[in-house]
């Protein structure tokens, strides 16, 4: 069985088992998280439904991802900018599927 949420304005393919990182979520490493926006939920005997259930997961830990470099330049300008980002992501197991 599987099924489709968003979160962070992304949407991932999950099935019972599954870890993956999402955008941050409130929650310390072992708290139990419902995440309510189910896209379609397949798999199994029946065929895919739209819009119905709800996924468990257990938060994992939370952490910052990679830095990511943004640097924007004019040339013959004399313009020069560097920032710097690192996006805070939960790192979340999918504990429970229900239709």
């Amino acid at each position: 069985m599987f099924a489709v949420i968003r979160s962070g304005g992304k949407q991932y393919k999950v099935a019972q088992g599954d870890v993956l990182r999402v955008e941050k979520l409130e929650g310390a490493a072992g708290d139990s998280v419902t995440l309510s926006d189910v896209l379609m939920i397949g798999g199994g005997d029946n065929a895919p439904s739209l819009g119905a259930g709800s996924v468990t997961a257990e938060v994992v830990r939370q952490l910052r991802d990679e830095k990511v470099i943004i640097f924007k330049k004019k040339r013959r300008h004399n313009y020069r900018r560097k920032k710097g980002h690192r996006q805070y992501l939960t790192e979340v197991k999918i504990t429970g599927i229900s239709a």
